[in-house]
């Protein structure tokens, strides 16, 4: 390929993210983490639990927050049939969970209770459904090479390309929680402004300045597939290199497309991620009803759960890191962590679920393949070209106010607070 090199010293120069993709949210604050979980059974217990639950118990279980208390009066979440009227005297029936992004590569089910989430973003759930794709920014990590959760680690040799905090951006259907695994701020951008896929959360002008770059009509799924094949962090933000060539950006589209559709689990291309030449993980000994740890064993590509064992796992699924943290182990802490006993958060499955099992083969699959596309992905983050000034004076920048702000959603109908019609 030509026109992969940028000039030393020029990355301050490329185009953030937060111009290109001006419309952008903070991450969501549950606030009580007992209102997600990764099975249903588990937060319907709960509920019940809570609702049985009256006065002091109540309240304590609960566990309130200066922005929630069972006292509270806030409107319903958009889309959602919940009630409204205070937690103090809700005994209602279970409502129906919603699959979240709690964190990258990990969906779980959260009540879509407003009353019970201290910082929803109702704006994000006005938006979402299909067509609809998160881009999630991950927070900066400077000096993330090497690190786990509890820093440097040595079971396991790294895998190549693998050796730093993880990809700036990553990509969900999912409404995301959006913070970064360290717990460093990150921001979400949806791909649409308005629900059914309409309007582009892209700096006006941008697409017809790309659409003349390269020769061809450029949409916003274009524009969001070299977005991920492309994007780098810095610490002013995730930035995103835009070549010269139109063969370079062809063949970063045409990777950021595979990367995406791993990511969204065959969403777009309607088939299932599958590792190739016949390369599946199997359950080679069963994981026990309490796993207290989970280990890598690099010379027999074994994963380890307490006595349970898992292989083949290729190394690049094991060292995949986001924000510096290693996604598996992470995944099965949200799952394994002690909660204080009596708590709702220590309400859960009395053993381990076969289908969490199952959703660790999936995720095993979907990090193992793009671990192994980062030498790749790498390439293209390095072939920026067009600068700010570039984009300054095609009248792409500077961005204008109204298009970081959300859309006017008229036609939207919400309930407020006690019942009452909730004008937008």
């Amino acid at each position: 390929m030509r026109g992969v090199t940028t000039a030393p010293g020029a990355d301050d120069d490329l185009p953030l993210l937060d111009d290109l993709m001006p419309w952008s949210v903070a991450p969501l604050r549950f606030g009580r983490s007992w209102i997600v979980a990764p099975d249903v059974r588990t937060l319907r217990a709960r509920w019940d639990r809570l609702t049985a639950a009256e006065g002091a118990e109540r309240e304590s279980l609960f566990r309130p927050s200066r922005a929630r208390t069972p006292s509270s009066a806030v409107a319903a979440l958009p889309g959602q049939r919940t009630g409204t009227a205070r937690f103090a005297r809700e005994s209602g029936p279970f409502p129906e969970p919603v699959r979240v992004a709690q964190g990258p590569f990990d969906e779980q089910w959260l009540l879509p209770d407003h009353r019970l989430i201290d910082t929803a973003r109702p704006e994000l759930w006005r938006v979402v459904g299909e067509p609809q794709i998160f881009a999630v920014e991950q927070g900066y990590v400077p000096g993330a090479a090497g690190q786990g959760p509890s820093g440097p680690r040595s079971a396991g040799r790294g895998a190549p390309g693998l050796g730093s905090a993880g990809p700036a951006l990553l990509v969900t259907a999912a409404l995301p929680e959006g913070r970064s695994p360290a717990g460093r701020p990150g921001r979400i951008r949806p791909l649409f402004r308005r629900p059914g896929g309409r309007e582009p959360n892209l700096a006006p002008g941008l697409l017809p300045f790309l659409t003349r770059r390269y020769g061809h009509e450029v949409d916003a799924r274009e524009w969001l597939a070299w977005t991920v094949a492309a994007a780098l962090p810095s610490p002013a933000g995730c930035r995103v290199p835009l070549p010269g060539d139109p063969e370079v950006w062809a063949a970063g589209v045409a990777l950021g497309r595979e990367l995406a559709d791993v990511q969204l689990r065959g969403a777009l291309s309607g088939s299932k991620p599958r590792l190739p030449g016949g390369r599946r993980p199997y359950v080679r000994a069963a994981v026990p009803a309490r796993p207290e740890a989970v280990t890598y064993d690099a010379g027999d590509e074994v994963l380890c759960l307490g006595e349970g064992r898992i292989s083949p796992v290729p190394p690049e699924a094991w060292e995949f890191r986001v924000g510096g943290v290693r996604v598996l182990e992470q995944w099965f802490a949200h799952r394994t962590a002690p909660a204080e006993p009596g708590s709702l958060e220590a309400m859960g499955p009395a053993g381990w679920p076969q289908e969490w099992t199952s959703e660790l083969l999936d995720l095993v699959t979907v990090l193992a393949l793009l671990g192994a596309r980062e030498p790749e992905r790498a390439a293209f983050t390095e072939s920026g070209t067009a600068t700010r000034e570039e984009l300054r004076a095609a009248g792409v920048l500077p961005v204008p106010d109204r298009a970081r702000r959300p859309a006017s959603v008229l036609d939207h109908q919400e309930e407020g607070p006690e019942g009452q019609f909730a004008l937008l």
